[in-house]
């Protein structure tokens, strides 16, 4: 059965680096400092700077809060004050998880806000200006508007329910309402102001992050990229190349005409001063040098001395070309060459027993079609090896389509097709 692989790009991709890449974000990114002394201090030391807001805050609402029983009989007066003093003390401790829930001392200072609206108690609470800048910060801008129309219109109900219940007068409901608007608004703006530049640098931040880590994807699959290619040219080089050599020194030691064994052992020496050429210069772009290095891959054997080479070593090799010859690409030029050099090995090295080794070009208007066919092949064709895989990629990267595999009579054959328009190669 004749194995075929397509032009599909997820048959040739390598296999994909993980995208988990360790990056030290303070050097890769090599960040500024922070700007200002209290800054920095405050960004390496966030509890302190939650407990000075917490005392602040507690400070400047404790004590008008334990005045809200003012004007209200006992006992009710003595639970309001009780439940405004805990209310205060809950709504501080609060502030410490402002980072992570924002929306909860949010919901506790409106809360202590309505608790004052009841005691008549005028102003706002400066807790509401630290919670909107929490909640426009550490949530959202889009939070931080719903959020304050939400419990500003609650309030506003709330105190109008007390104005038409005769319990709270109007000046009053209206002087707490308008402290909370003002307090809200100041922490909202500021919170909205700051909490978008902090949301832009973090974006900022961590797009670069991303971009460190594709960097490094992509130095990892260049370098994969270019062993695979090192390690294709290699192969061909090597695997031909000790081929021929083996059949040459075979044949010179099997036959007893002197002439002819010297004929053989001459072509045996030239190929592998060959050999030896190609490989140094392989080998050179795995040097680490100053000297600038080619990455273009070396020129390999055209189909007519690869064909040649074989007939020297005595094979039953004949090269067929068909329609009319055009001067092709460079990389088509090499692929080709490539393929007819690897078709040609393996018949040589796994049909000795063939009597007719086949290589037929084709050259069309739109592609040119190479076709390798010989009838003593001993290996299956389920189990390709690394030439082969070789192929598979190179006819990848050209855009082309390959069949491998054994066909009927007991033959193998090998055929590639490589279209002669390669914008996208």
């Amino acid at each position: 059965m004749i194995t075929t692989r397509s032009r599909s790009a997820s048959d040739r991709a390598p296999a994909r680096a993980s995208a988990r890449v360790s990056v030290r974000d303070d050097e890769e990114l090599r960040l500024p400092r922070p700007p200002g002394v209290f800054r920095r201090f405050w960004a390496r030391h966030p509890v302190v700077g939650d407990a000075v807001i917490a005392l602040l805050c507690l400070f400047l609402t404790l004590t008008p809060a334990s005045s809200v029983r003012t004007g209200i009989p006992d006992p009710a007066g003595i639970v309001l004050s009780i439940i405004a003093l805990a209310g205060v003390l809950a709504a501080c401790v609060a502030l410490f998880w402002r980072r992570r829930h924002p929306l909860v001392p949010f919901v506790l200072s409106f809360a202590l806000q309505a608790l004052f609206v009841v005691g008549i108690l005028p102003g706002g609470t400066p807790l509401i200006l630290v919670t909107t800048y929490a909640l426009a910060v550490y949530g959202s801008s889009r939070a931080a508007w719903i959020g304050f129309g939400v419990a500003l219109g609650a309030l506003v109900v709330w105190g109008g329910a007390f104005v038409l219940a005769g319990g709270l007068g109007f000046a009053d409901a209206a002087n707490a309402v308008i402290g909370a608007v003002i307090f809200g608004l100041i922490g909202t703006l500021i919170g909205v102001n700051v909490g978008g530049r902090k949301r832009y640098l973090d974006a900022i931040i961590d797009r670069s992050r991303q971009l460190l880590v594709e960097r490094d994807q992509q130095a990892q699959l260049a370098a994969a990229a270019e062993r695979a290619r090192i390690a294709r040219e290699m192969h061909d080089i090597v695997s031909h190349s000790l081929t021929v050599i083996v059949a040459l020194s075979e044949g010179a030691a099997a036959t007893a005409d002197r002439e002819q064994a010297r004929v053989a052992s001459t072509a045996t020496a030239q190929t592998a001063r060959t050999a030896l050429t190609e490989m140094r210069a392989m080998l050179g772009v795995l040097r680490d040098d100053t000297s600038p290095l080619p990455l273009a891959p070396l020129t390999a054997p055209s189909p007519e001395e690869t064909v040649a080479a074989a007939q020297r070593a005595g094979y039953p090799i004949s090269l067929t070309a068909s329609g009319t010859p055009v001067t092709l690409s460079a990389p088509i030029d090499h692929a080709l060459s490539r393929i007819v050099q690897e078709g040609v090995t393996n018949a040589m090295r796994h049909a000795p027993s063939a009597t007719a080794i086949t290589v037929r070009v084709e050259h069309r208007a739109d592609a040119v079609s190479v076709e390798i066919v010989n009838d003593g092949a001993t290996v299956p064709g389920d189990s390709p090896g690394f030439g082969l895989r070789g192929l598979d990629e190179r006819v990848a990267h050209m855009r082309g389509t390959i069949a491998h595999g054994p066909v009927d009579g007991g033959r193998w054959m090998l055929r590639a097709e490589l279209p002669l328009t390669q914008e996208d190669a």
